[in-house]
């Protein structure tokens, strides 16, 4: 059957975006809940904890590797009708992932140490930085596993079943936040360790939800004959797609680094502004994500069928949609940043300097409207080499080095850290426009088409 005619329809795109703009709502409350519960028992946790996530985010993005590639390839085999890569690719990417996963949380382990004193990290956040950081690091198979189920979720466009995951891993979470953090029914006070334990049990929940709709549902298997002979072929083509793509995310996060370690060196204030800030910027950018990611679903499915003049109209409406969104929740949080802060903290140093970064956030969030939409559908389209090379060039460049110029430098501070990191969203955003109408994206399918299948139907 052709599924094409539902896929291009806006009602179709929204149908898929609302759920996963939901879960990636929830996704971002449970660190962010971490820090915001912490807060209440200390506000030096809540530096800790965000120096750790600085770590963390950048391992789990090595997840994203197979799992992104894995997405994009499912996708794309779903649009070609081949059932029978579909099923290999799914025992691959997941035994692959989860062998990761254990080897990077063993070295996590035996090196937060060092790491954070290469980051600055202040003395008085030492300590609870590395026990946070142990605990969760001691634990990231369950977020590659997560990762991996919701990729194989997302291409057979099972955008709900993700969202109810994430609704009982915020609820065990925060659950879990007030009994162990500050202490209840005659447990003791555990702080940030507390706020890590309770984020692994919350993770464990949601798997046992994943498994059992992945068997339920897809009704699909794991199963090892799939990997003998070893499917060598297939990997490197996992590869070829995912080291590419989760190069752009890496290089990302690792530029998230050490504009964090210039950050340390301006103080508490800024360190803590730089925490809430990032955490309300995401409020802004989390439906571009959003649509960004149901809009590589279709994508990958449209680029497999060879309908290429949809795509096209797919990816424009997509991005003027994301814009429009971003720059309205962008402009409200500044509008109302002064007492958006004021929820999360006293101190007026912090409030003042908050609202003049929000300001900027609204520059910066236009270009990563463009960015998140344009990156995910190049890829999709198999256009996979031009993101990452652009994204690690932008972002080393202008907003490291030109962060490092104008923040430290010059003496702006924080202020000029977020001037340079708007520069290089704005300028890759223009970039990304003119590559997608040059249309070199086309002809770069993984599969050649057959019967043509839309997701739901796999």
């Amino acid at each position: 059957m052709n599924g094409t005619p539902k896929m291009i329809q806006p009602s179709y795109l929204l149908k898929l975006t609302w759920p996963v703009f939901v879960e990636l709502i929830l996704q971002m409350l449970v660190g962010n809940m971490d820090q915001f519960m912490v807060g209440q028992y200390s506000q030096l946790s809540v530096g800790a904890i965000g120096n750790a996530n600085q770590i963390l985010n950048v391992l789990i993005i090595t997840f994203s590797v197979i799992s992104t590639a894995a997405m994009i390839l499912i996708s794309q085999y779903l649009g070609a009708n081949d059932r029978q890569k579909v099923h290999q690719l799914y025992t691959l990417s997941f035994v692959v992932n989860t062998v990761l996963s254990l080897v990077i949380g063993a070295v996590l382990l035996l090196c937060s140490g060092p790491i954070f004193q290469l980051m600055r990290v202040p003395a008085e956040l030492m300590k609870e930085s590395q026990q946070y950081i142990s605990i969760i690091g001691g634990c990231l198979f369950l977020q590659a596993m997560q990762l991996t189920l919701s990729s194989f979720f997302r291409s057979h466009a099972m955008m709900k079943e993700s969202m109810i995951v994430s609704v009982v891993i915020n609820i065990v979470n925060v659950g879990g936040n007030l009994v162990l953090i500050n202490g209840r029914f005659g447990l003791p006070a555990l702080g940030v360790v507390g706020a890590a334990i309770s984020s692994n049990l919350s993770r464990i929940a949601g798997l046992a939800i994943m498994f059992w709709i992945f068997y339920k549902k897809l009704e699909a298997r794991f199963s090892l004959r799939y990997l003998c002979p070893f499917p060598q072929n297939m990997l490197r083509q996992l590869l070829h797609i995912g080291l590419p793509s989760g190069g752009e995310s890496l290089s990302y996060n690792m530029t998230q680094i050490f504009i964090m370690t210039f950050v340390n060196l301006f103080g508490s204030v800024s360190i803590n502004t730089k925490v809430y800030a990032s955490m309300f910027a995401m409020c802004s950018y989390l439906f571009s994500s959003a649509i960004g990611q149901a809009s590589q679903v279709i994508v990958g499915y449209l680029v497999g069928a060879g309908d290429l003049k949809s795509t096209n109209r797919q990816v424009w409406y997509t991005c003027k949609l994301s814009m429009l969104v971003s720059l309205i929740v962008a402009t409200a949080l500044f509008v109302l940043s002064k007492p958006i802060f004021g929820i999360f903290t006293s101190d007026p140093e912090v409030i003042r300097l908050g609202a003049v970064i929000m300001l900027i956030e609204i520059f910066l969030e236009w270009g990563r409207s463009v960015n998140i939409v344009m990156v995910r559908c190049l890829q999709a389209a198999g256009d996979i080499r031009f993101p990452v090379t652009l994204g690690i060039l932008s972002a080393w460049t202008v907003a490291v080095l030109g962060g490092y110029l104008v923040g430290v430098v010059a003496g702006w501070g924080l202020v000029g850290i977020w001037i340079a990191m708007a520069c290089d969203e704005c300028i890759r955003a223009v970039v990304f426009l003119f590559r997608w109408k040059s249309g070199a994206w086309k002809n770069k399918s993984f599969v050649q088409p057959k019967e043509k299948m839309a997701p739901e139907q796999a």
